[in-house]
């Protein structure tokens, strides 16, 4: 009883709040290129300049039972593209400033390098010019001068002559000036970044030259994941990935991860003889007629990667596996809901880390309150360049059971949730023994429209008003 009551004092709670107050949710997000989408990213070879340069080319809110952030969401409607991880590739950077150093070294431990091997000198261009005259040049190479345009050119001329013919390049200059950008192209650089950008920016500028040019799309991840067992995880996973296929109509793959005791099969009435550990086994023979075998057809839009949920194997798959298969599954849908079990491995780990969003679910107890807070914690600090993870404060309004006031969970758990949802037995229920989502089973219950909002404010779209055809509308009232 101490104990408890120690912890809950670290927390800070305040008693004047109560669970049925809403709130305003954090609002951070990253900058833009100066050039725009057009420029960067050529695969040009690194070589000197010929004599002639290149031509140039709802704010509704649920009180009480349902409460939502109404703030934007991470990106647009033309934004159904999700991050990629840069391969493992060596970049050196030769840095003039040190606010120029400072913010590569940010870069560097972002989750999408997290496989780059990174070097940063000072020095600059001249610097970089000198050290390559006696050792090999990296895969991508950072040089950054504040030289004009004509002294510039001439050292990038005298940099490519030292350079191997498949390195990239990327130059950080002082000037916004798109002639010396076409002309920096016209040698062979892929990109060129003027001071002060942030470290998302040059994330994104290195991401996009090493983006497969045969198969460049790649859609998004959202990892849900329980603090704690029982606190219905995988129920918001399956009807997130139903209501942003079927309610906002955008092509989604729900992959079931929880290989042991998954229940996407059960929940979907669907039982595939083939699961994802027939992809996790052999990721290398995974392509698109593989997939298209492996994956189950819930609807036209929904597609699921069920688990085996059988306990004969141990299913002891490497991290890399975890990745790859993932992968595969983003290249050919926009949106892929991760359904993660709850255990705590390098592989959970890592593919929560990874993914564009996180949500993480608990319940209004100390359990819950401890656990969320470590996990949130930790992708914080993991995730420093990315948007918080979503918290949904899930079955609140048990009867007769003590909870923890939703503003004092918010305040003491550092986010405040996306989502509150009403404790609805008798509707997940009734969903559950009969294969159904709970838009199925009541499209009009505060949970079935607080998990369409959440859908919403994931994908940046809004709910699609369905079509009730005269033969529906005859059979309703024929009820």
């Amino acid at each position: 009883m101490s104990n408890k009551s120690n912890l809950i004092d670290d927390f800070d709670f305040d008693d004047d709040f109560g669970a049925d107050d809403s709130f305003v949710p954090d609002k951070s997000y990253g900058g833009s290129s100066d050039f725009g989408d057009d420029f960067g990213g050529d695969d040009m070879g690194f070589e000197p300049a010929s004599a002639s340069p290149a031509p140039a080319s709802d704010d509704d809110e649920y009180r009480a039972t349902v409460s939502v952030d109404t703030g934007p969401s991470t990106f647009t409607d033309e934004g159904l593209t999700g991050n990629i991880t840069v391969p493992r590739i060596s970049i050196h950077a030769f840095c003039e400033r040190a606010g120029t150093a400072k913010t590569i070294d940010a870069a560097s431990r972002d989750r999408r390098l997290a496989k780059v091997h990174l070097e940063v000198e000072d020095g600059g261009l001249a610097r970089a010019i000198q050290v390559y005259q006696e050792q090999s040049t990296p895969d991508l190479l950072i040089v950054e001068s504040s030289l004009p345009a004509r002294e510039m050119l001439a050292q990038i001329d005298a940099l490519a002559e030292l350079c191997d013919p498949n390195i990239r390049v990327l130059v950080i200059g002082a000037m916004n000036d798109v002639q010396l950008y076409r002309q920096l192209v016209a040698r062979g650089v892929s990109e060129y970044l003027v001071p002060p950008f942030q470290p998302t920016q040059l994330i994104q500028s290195i991401s996009a030259l090493y983006v497969d040019p045969e198969r460049p799309f790649m859609g998004r991840s959202v990892a849900v994941v329980g603090a704690k067992g029982g606190v219905g995880s995988s129920t918001i996973a399956h009807n997130l990935a139903w209501s942003i296929s079927e309610n906002i109509q955008i092509n989604t793959s729900l992959v079931d991860l929880d290989l042991s005791w998954g229940t996407t099969a059960l929940d979907f009435n669907q039982e595939g003889n083939q699961t994802i550990v027939d992809a996790l086994g052999d990721p290398d023979r995974v392509d698109d007629t593989v997939l298209d075998r492996l994956l189950t057809k819930a609807t036209e839009r929904l597609s699921l990667f069920t688990a085996p949920s059988s306990l004969n194997s141990d299913f002891d798959f490497d991290e890399e596996s975890y990745d790859e298969v993932i992968d595969r599954v983003r290249r050919n849908v926009p949106f892929v809901v991760l359904d993660m079990p709850h255990i705590w491995s390098d592989w959970s780990r890592s593919t929560m880390t990874n993914a564009d969003d996180v949500v993480v679910v608990c319940q209004p107890d100390l359990a819950s309150l401890r656990n969320g807070k470590n996990i949130v914690d930790f992708l914080k600090n993991a995730r420093s360049n990315d948007a918080p993870p979503k918290v949904v404060l899930n079955m609140v309004g048990v009867p007769k059971r003590p909870e923890i006031p939703v503003k004092d969970f918010a305040a003491a758990i550092g986010v405040e949730p996306s989502l509150v949802l009403p404790f609805e037995p008798n509707l997940f229920g009734q969903a559950s023994n009969n294969g159904q989502m709970i838009s199925e089973t009541d499209p009009t219950s505060k949970s079935s429209v607080g998990i369409d909002h959440l859908a919403g404010l994931l994908t940046g779209r809004t709910v699609v008003e369905q079509q009730v055809s005269l033969l529906k509308k005859l059979i309703k009232l024929g009820k």
